[in-house]
C-alpha cells in the first residue's frame, strides 16, 4: 500500500480512557485533561468488568459514560473502542448513537466490533456463541444501524462515521470495506501493513475507494520508535490507552500529540 494514497490525510491522536480501577471523578478529570491536551478523539471501551488486574475491580459502563462525556467536552470526537455488537439491539444502538451525536453537537464516532470477552457475555446473560457467528451478526447489524439513522427524527447531525475494530482477513475486513469509515487494526507494523493490503483488495472487490477508509491502530510505545513507520504504511489515527492504575497518565499521549503537530505542519508546508 502506497503512502501516497494517504499523503494528504492529517495525522490524528486519540486516547482510550479505560474505565477500570478508578472512581468516576478520576475519569472526569482525565476527560478534561485529554481535551485540554488537544487530543482528536477520546475513547472508552465496551466491557462490564476490568480487563487487567483485579477482574472484580471498579468499572463503569460505556454508553452512559459517553453521554456524560458528550456534555462535558466541547471539541474532541468521542467513541468506544469498540462497542460490542452483541450487547444491544442494532436499532436501539443506532438511536443511542444518534442521541449522543446530538448531545455532543455532532462529534460521535460509532466504534463497533463483533465482541470477544466471554466473561461479559456469561455474567450479563448474552449467548457467547462462536467467533464466526458473532461476525455474521455484526454484518447483519451494520446495515440495520444505517437504515435506522435514515428514519430517525431528528436525524444525526452528520453522517456518523463508523469505526470497525478487528482483523479477520476473510470476514471482518470485508465488512470494513463495505461499511466502515475507519478501520482499527491490531498488531506490529508488518502485520498492519499486510492487513492494510488485504483491506485494499477487499475494497477493490466491493467497489470501494480504499483511500476513503482511515487506518487506525493502538500505540504502546512512543513515536520515536513507531511514528514514521506507521505513517509510511498509511496509519493516520493512533490511540494510546491509559487507566486508573496509572492515574490516567497522558505522558505518552503528549509525545504522540507533538509528533502529530510536527507531521501535520510538514504536511501543510508541502501542500
Amino acid at each position: 500500500m502506497s503512502e501516497l494514497r494517504y499523503a494528504n490525510r492529517p495525522f490524528r491522536v486519540g486516547v482510550q480512557l479505560q474505565p477500570q480501577h478508578a472512581d468516576y471523578v478520576a475519569l472526569r478529570r482525565a476527560v478534561d485533561a485529554a481535551e485540554d491536551a488537544g487530543v482528536d478523539v477520546i475513547l472508552t471501551w465496551d466491557h462490564f468488568f476490568p480487563l487487567a488486574g483485579d477482574r472484580g475491580g471498579k468499572h463503569f459502563e460505556c454508553w452512559t459514560m459517553l453521554a456524560a462525556w458528550a456534555e462535558q467536552t466541547e471539541r474532541a470526537e468521542l467513541s468506544a473502542l469498540v462497542t460490542c455488537n452483541s450487547y444491544r439491539n442494532p436499532d436501539l444502538l443506532a438511536d443511542m448513537a444518534r442521541t449522543i451525536d446530538h448531545i455532543s453537537g455532532g462529534r460521535l464516532i460509532l466504534g463497533i466490533g463483533a465482541g470477544w470477552f466471554e466473561k461479559d457475555y456469561d455474567e450479563y446473560g448474552y449467548e457467547f456463541g462462536t467467533p464466526g457467528g458473532r461476525i455474521t451478526a455484526l454484518g447483519e447489524a451494520l446495515p440495520r444501524i444505517r437504515s435506522r439513522w435514515s428514519r430517525l427524527n431528528p436525524p444525526p447531525m452528520r453522517p456518523i462515521p463508523i469505526l470497525v475494530g478487528g482483523g479477520g482477513e476473510r470476514k471482518t475486513l470485508r465488512l470494513v470495506a463495505e461499511h466502515a469509515d475507519i478501520w482499527h487494526g491490531f498488531g506490529n507494523v508488518e502485520t498492519l501493513a499486510r492487513k492494510n493490503r488485504v483491506l485494499d483488495e477487499w475494497c477493490a472487490k466491493v467497489g470501494r475507494d480504499p483511500g476513503e477508509i482511515e487506518r487506525s491502530t493502538s500505540a504502546h510505545s512512543g513515536p520515536e520508535e513507531l511514528g514514521k513507520q506507521l505513517v509510511a504504511i498509511g496509519e493516520r489515527l493512533i490511540t494510546v490507552g491509559t487507566d486508573g492504575t496509572s492515574g490516567f497518565d497522558l505522558a505518552l499521549v503528549r509525545d504522540w500529540l507533538q509528533f502529530r503537530d510536527e507531521h501535520n505542519a510538514d504536511l501543510s508546508e508541502r501542500s
